[in-house]
């Protein structure tokens, strides 16, 4: 069963947005996924890098924000190194995750934590949570 993808011009707009964020060209991606054989957090991720990718081409805004992989992305660059099309697979994943910041959506309540919790869970913790978590 085939699946009817429809690009608007919002879908348009935003491959417009990540290209100029990133600086990379994403629609000269070939969907060859060489980035996601070399990537060494691939078993990690929710969506591939070549499934980022094609979302991205797409203009899947919605699943590509909410994907955990823009977070879990190493930015060790294996994707660059062995792309035919010298893509740079990080720097499409920091422009995703630029994205998000900027929408300034805060993923957990930091005032619903009881004051009992607080004390029990390590500081670092709680620290890297606010600062990843919430804007």
């Amino acid at each position: 069963m085939s699946k009817t993808v429809e690009i608007t011009k919002e879908a348009d707009q935003f491959l417009k947005k990540i290209e100029e964020l990133s600086g990379e060209k994403i629609t000269s991606c070939i969907q060859c996924g060489i980035c996601s054989g070399s990537c060494p957090m691939i078993n990690e991720m929710d969506l591939t890098p070549a499934q980022s990718m094609s979302k991205t081409q797409l203009g899947q805004e919605e699943e590509l924000l909410d994907s955990k992989s823009i977070w879990i992305c190493a930015s060790c660059f294996n994707c660059k190194v062995r792309c035919p099309r010298d893509l740079d697979l990080a720097k499409v994943a920091e422009a995703l995750r630029q994205v998000v910041l900027r929408k300034a959506v805060d993923k957990i309540n930091i005032d619903a934590i009881s004051p009992e919790e607080m004390m029990e869970l390590p500081q670092i913790a709680l620290v890297a949570a606010c600062r990843r978590l919430t804007n």
